[in-house]
């Protein structure tokens, strides 16, 4: 992706700000305390009497802002769309895109890996909750997966590969297995094998 690229897939909910946007009060409270619960311990486990609860709201200040738990899935997965396009938007700003963009992005991927709070993708483990394809939620990271691939044939664009699209294919299997590899097993070996992709790839 480039600093000038487009707006990001994900459709926002009516009202719903950018993550690089404050949100005021118990709203506030329910995105933040289902960030970490449906991260941590999966979206169908956690029900809406907990995460009103925990985030400290009646239940029908829940109801009038999200309407049910499934706006407030999809709601999730646009503030961590959104915070990966901040990210990312940064990134190529600090590096000025290309080779430099796409190993400070494997730097910063293999820090998520060790990361004791490390979870594996947060919208691959919604797809896995989420069976029907016609759900919106597997929409929501459909569009994520499209951003990213998107915004790696940039990257590859601009550091000079003569198969950028190929070459966008091959890193983000790289990077999907990465994460599932150190979720799953072992975060030294992922991060590892996704370092030598970038390499491979770059150098070729």
């Amino acid at each position: 992706m480039t600093v000038d690229s487009p707006p990001p897939a994900v459709q926002r909910l009516p009202g719903r700000p950018r993550a690089d946007q404050t949100t005021p009060g118990a709203r506030a409270r329910v995105l933040t305390t289902a960030d970490r619960l449906f991260y941590d311990e999966g979206i169908r486990v956690v029900g809406v009497d907990r995460l009103i609860a925990e985030a400290s709201v009646t239940k029908a200040t829940f109801y009038k802002h999200f309407g049910a738990k499934d706006t407030l899935v999809l709601e999730y997965l646009g503030i961590r769309h959104d915070r990966a396009v901040t990210e990312m938007e940064a990134l190529v700003a600090s590096t000025g895109g290309g080779r430099a963009a796409v190993l400070a992005f494997v730097d910063g991927t293999v820090a998520q890996l060790q990361s004791p709070r490390f979870r594996g993708s947060a919208f691959a483990n919604a797809a896995a909750e989420f069976s029907d394809p016609t759900h919106p939620v597997r929409a929501a990271v459909s569009e994520h997966q499209e951003w990213l691939t998107d915004t790696l044939v940039d990257l590859f664009k601009d550091a000079g590969s003569p198969m950028p699209g190929d070459a966008a294919d091959d890193f983000l299997l790289a990077f999907d297995g990465a994460l599932v590899g150190a979720y799953c097993g072992d975060a030294i070996a992922a991060s590892a094998a996704l370092r030598r992709t970038a390499e491979r790839l770059l150098a070729a």
